[in-house]
């Protein structure tokens, strides 16, 4: 009993389209292509549906799925306390973050507070890595050492062009996206994976609408890509590999409110 917003269509919107691997344009400036264009097309065919992507600005997608203009959102979109009171979760990602650092420097690992003591760190305001960097800081200066330098970049351009003019040390962002610009460039490269939910677990979800029923079945299906090998693949493709999960789930336990 399931109303679809495209009868005949499981239509799936794609946010923050341009940051590769997730999300870019293909050459003909319309194509949505990436990890989760590919998961949402497997899902649509497990689903036995065509497929409708839809290209969405990151803030507008929460009324857009609440209102039925798409049945599902994957964007990247973490599960947290407060999205899933008003939203389910189908994970199929863990949402990792990375340190990069320019690729002569002699950095070799940055896993814990104690690595980033006296750095000059970027990242992006607002955002779960930035509360991560400065709880890091703090915890440093407790324990009397130096604290982070914290410079904040709008996009991943103005990011990569502060590490090669050497303003900062090392960035600290979405793994996905600096893995991919570190492989395309070769100008960075990574020296440590933090999860978005530190010091706890957290995932990316398939995101639909609050008790509509849709989130068991794909919570099903991507379990169904992930026994069949098609899920690894996709996520080997884009070299997406570590954030792989073993199992899919329902509305597991988010991050809180931060």
């Amino acid at each position: 009993d399931f109303k679809w917003a495209q009868p005949g269509s499981f239509t799936v919107a794609i946010a923050a389209a341009g940051e590769p691997p997730l999300a870019t344009y293909a050459t003909d400036a319309q194509t949505l292509v990436g990890s989760d264009p590919d998961i949402a097309s497997q899902l649509a065919e497990i689903l036995g549906l065509k497929l409708n992507l839809v290209a969405v600005a990151w803030p507008d997608w929460p009324l857009g799925l609440s209102s039925g203009k798409y049945d599902a959102v994957i964007s990247n979109v973490g599960v947290t306390e407060e999205r899933k009171l008003k939203f389910d979760f189908s994970t199929y990602r863990q949402g990792l973050h990375g340190f990069f650092v320019k690729t002569e420097r002699k950095i070799t690992s940055i896993k814990e507070p104690k690595d980033v003591a006296g750095l000059k760190i970027a990242t992006s305001s607002g955002t779960i890595q930035d509360r991560i960097i400065n709880e890091w800081s703090d915890e440093n200066v407790k324990a009397g050492l130096p604290a982070s330098e914290i410079l904040y970049y709008d996009d991943t351009a103005a990011t990569l062009l502060a590490i090669q003019s050497g303003r900062v040390d090392a960035i600290f962002n979405v793994n996905s996206v600096y893995t991919y610009q570190g492989l395309k460039t070769g100008a960075i490269r990574l020296v440590g994976n933090v999860n978005a939910g530190w010091p706890n677990i957290a995932d990316v979800g398939v995101v639909t609408r609050k008790d509509s029923g849709l989130a068991d079945v794909l919570t099903a299906a991507i379990n169904e890509l992930i026994a069949d090998g098609a899920y690894a693949k996709t996520l080997e493709q884009w070299k997406l590999t570590p954030e792989s999960i073993p199992t899919s789930k329902t509305n597991p336990p988010g991050l809180p409110k931060y």
